[in-house]
């Protein structure tokens, strides 16, 4: 058996490491799931036929649909009775997407877990203050296990209760933090209202992740809490948090942990692959699973991957920061709007606070967008005046413009201490 990598082997260790695992997931796949086996035999396709990861193509695609279809368990690839733990995805749009883990999947999950912490700056020894729900959502339990197993100590707080989360945070001297980033942005200013300064915290690093975010609301959350904020990747279908992570050192990319995990960029429309360095759709492969193998898992991920070497010396390839999802696509009187955009535009403007919200509605047969932002509390412009910013800042960047652009005063824009905050609201 090949040594499994520590994101700094070679391609050519790394390659044949992937070759092999490919290669066992795909016979054990075939063997265990109808699904993948029907799959399969449809496309012409035999275990045989894949000898690497240059066969990866010839595999059919698995979508969402495909969850919801074989729901609850007919993915699951092992009796129930080696079956050790049960996740499942929020189900907002649907039935929940249920995975599963054997023992061993959970060794593995806590091993990419403990080595994302480690790339992420989290050190043995180091307090690790856990804000990640705990429970079905795969966030507390697949920080937990890597935080332990790392040899840091763990606070299992799980969301919410920002009072509490303060006082832990200032009691036990917490070195990180581990939650959303809108929740990184709460609890600052939950801290400021109660006469607490962020910057006085003791916590040095946040690990963010569970929701989109661009590098202004990155950098926002740096300046407030005084901290460098890492960004973690990473999706229930395929394990949980702890595909991919960023380097403390460079945090330019998340190295996706191709020994466990085989990263494809797709043209959304086609499903036909891209190169490296040009965006569209990741697409994912679980090379280690054992209960849930899936091939080719379609995430609806905008992002690019680069093939370079990152200067902090780890040779796994790595992904850009998600800029869209192809099923949060807006179309607003026929043109393609993504929630990024906006927000890109926004956190970039001195005077408003990372807080906004878009609503969409229907006049009759016409579409209508109205973008509602707040005034950072120490703006010096008035709200006219960013008005005319966002307004223009807005035309620049979209093909359709907002019909109407209302600035708020600070704390008007109401927040949420739990779980993935809701920026869109389509009454359509």
């Amino acid at each position: 058996m090949v040594e499994a990598t520590t994101g700094t082997d070679s391609r050519h260790e790394l390659t044949a490491l992937q070759d092999e695992r490919l290669v066992e997931t795909v016979r054990h796949a075939y063997e265990n799931v109808p699904f993948y086996r029907e799959a399969m035999d449809d496309a012409g396709v035999a275990p045989d036929d894949i000898e690497g990861i240059a066969d990866i193509q010839k595999l059919p695609m698995t979508t969402k649909e495909d969850f919801r279809t074989e729901y609850p368990d007919g993915l699951f690839a092992v009796d129930d009775s080696e079956v050790r733990r049960i996740h499942a995805s929020s189900g907002t749009t649907g039935k929940p997407k249920i995975v599963a883990y054997t023992e061993s999947d959970l060794g593995r999950w806590a091993d990419v877990m403990a080595r994302s912490l480690a790339t992420a700056g989290v050190e043995p020894g180091d307090t690790v203050q856990n804000a990640y729900g705990y429970g079905l959502f795969t966030g507390g339990l697949g920080f937990h296990d890597g935080i332990e197993e790392l040899g840091a100590t763990v606070i299992p707080m799980g969301g919410g209760d920002s009072a509490r989360q303060l006082s832990m945070l200032e009691d036990l001297e917490s070195d990180a933090l581990a939650c959303t980033p809108s929740y990184c942005l709460y609890l600052a200013d939950f801290a400021a209202d109660r006469g607490v300064d962020p910057h006085e915290l003791p916590v040095s690093t946040v690990v963010i992740g569970a929701e989109p975010f661009t590098d202004p609301m990155r950098e926002e959350i740096e300046t407030a809490l005084d901290v460098t904020a890492i960004d973690i990747y990473g999706l229930s279908e395929i394990i949980g948090p702890g595909v991919a992570v960023e380097c403390a050192e460079v945090q330019e990319g998340l190295h996706v942990w191709e020994d466990h995990f085989y990263p494809e960029i797709v043209d959304p429309a086609t499903g036909e692959p891209l190169p490296p360095d040009e965006e569209g759709e990741l697409v994912l492969t679980s090379l280690t699973k054992e209960a849930l193998p899936v091939f080719r898992y379609r995430t609806g991920d905008i992002t690019t991957l680069y093939e370079d070497e990152c200067d902090c010396g780890r040779t796994a390839v790595r992904m850009g920061n998600v800029t869209g999802r192809t099923d949060d696509l807006l179309i607003v009187r026929g043109v393609n709007v993504y929630a990024s955009q906006i927000e890109e535009v926004m956190l970039d403007i001195d005077g408003i606070a990372p807080h906004y919200r878009l609503d969409l509605r229907r006049d009759g047969s016409l579409d209508t967008m109205d973008v509602t932002a707040e005034r950072h509390a120490e703006a010096d412009a008035s709200a006219d005046e960013l008005r005319a910013e966002i307004e223009g800042r807005l035309g620049e960047q979209l093909d359709v413009s907002p019909d109407e652009i209302d600035v708020v005063e600070p704390g008007e824009i109401e927040r949420t201490e739990v779980g993935k905050v809701k920026r869109v609201f389509d009454h359509r």
